[in-house]
């Protein structure tokens, strides 16, 4: 999991039996020690987590496992930070040719689009529709925030070489 925070979603698919890396910045430590510290509440003290900084080819980057799923919860929060978060996936996502990057994206502003960038790096976006599983709820994917803010859940993965 990128971009863990305190790892609930990670977490959880380690609890039903995924392996699992969580990752965050290697720039917040503290961040990275609460995500070990929700790690061992929940009885998984060996569950690695390492860290990661978006757009920046480190040793642990390039040392990670093979992957088939990069799970990324509410990651594009800040625009700043698109390109950087695609640029990582990219370089998993050509390392592991046939992962994915499982994704949620909270729509608040037509400026914010990961669309163009998507087409920069050669990505494909499939979008999931939340009725599909049962996340359409209201108090699940909407906000009171002003204007639209709903929550979209996309699947990344390469473009193959006739764009699709």
């Amino acid at each position: 999991q990128i971009g863990a925070g305190v790892g609930l979603p990670g977490v959880v698919a380690a609890k039903c039996g995924a392996e699992v890396t969580l990752s965050d910045s290697e720039e917040l430590p503290r961040c990275l020690r609460h995500c070990r510290w929700s790690c061992r509440m929940n009885g998984l003290p060996r569950l690695p987590v390492v860290g990661l900084t978006w757009g920046r080819a480190s040793p642990a980057l390039l040392a990670l496992a093979p992957v088939d799923i990069i799970l990324g919860s509410d990651v594009f929060f800040d625009p700043k930070d698109f390109e950087d978060i695609l640029t990582t996936v990219y370089f998993l996502l050509e390392k592991n040719p046939h992962a994915q990057f499982w994704t949620t994206y909270q729509v608040r502003s037509a400026d914010w689009s990961i669309e163009a960038l998507l087409c920069k790096w050669k990505l494909k976006n499939t979008h999931i529709p939340l009725e599909s599983f049962g996340a359409d709820k209201e108090h699940l994917a909407s906000s009171s925030l002003p204007g639209r803010h709903t929550i979209e859940m996309m699947i990344i993965s390469l473009a193959r070489s006739d764009g699709t």
